[in-house]
């Protein structure tokens, strides 16, 4: 369709820019009363199609502009998803973020653990100690008594 209003412009342009040369018309078969009319739809003719291609050049500027309206558009959908892929983007770093954090803290919090059963042992090794030395006091003690 862009192809065909184009090819209409250009005849349009050249018929405009390059006139035919005039046919002499008959004046002496033709009254006077027919040549003003004549010339006068000739002269509506020529408006007529100058008003055609002032219409034919709206018509291709009005098709450019959409196509450009179309373009826009296209690049603010672009301009979006590259805006949604980099939110997505975001969104997965703080999670990897996260995941790692809860990572650290149980790791944390198993140490934690691990220290305080060492520490439980470590008591139990002290009170043991404690036990056999006072066992072993009051086998000293009984010692000494049988004796």
């Amino acid at each position: 369709m862009l192809l065909l209003l184009l090819i209409l412009l250009i005849l349009l342009l050249l018929e405009l820019l390059l006139p035919l040369p005039p046919v002499p018309l008959p004046l002496p078969l033709l009254p006077v009363s027919l040549t003003l009319p004549l010339l006068l739809l000739l002269l509506l003719l020529q408006l007529l199609l100058l008003l055609l291609l002032l219409l034919l050049l709206l018509l291709l500027l009005l098709l450019l502009l959409l196509l450009l309206l179309v373009l826009l558009l296209l690049l603010l959908l672009l301009l979006l998803l590259l805006l949604l892929l980099l939110l997505l983007l975001l969104l997965l770093l703080l999670l990897l973020l996260l995941l790692l954090e809860l990572l650290l803290l149980l790791l944390l919090l198993l140490l934690l653990q691990l220290l305080l059963l060492l520490l439980l042992l470590l008591l139990l090794l002290l009170l043991l100690l404690l036990l056999l030395l006072l066992l072993l006091k009051l086998l000293l003690q009984l010692l000494l008594l049988l004796q």
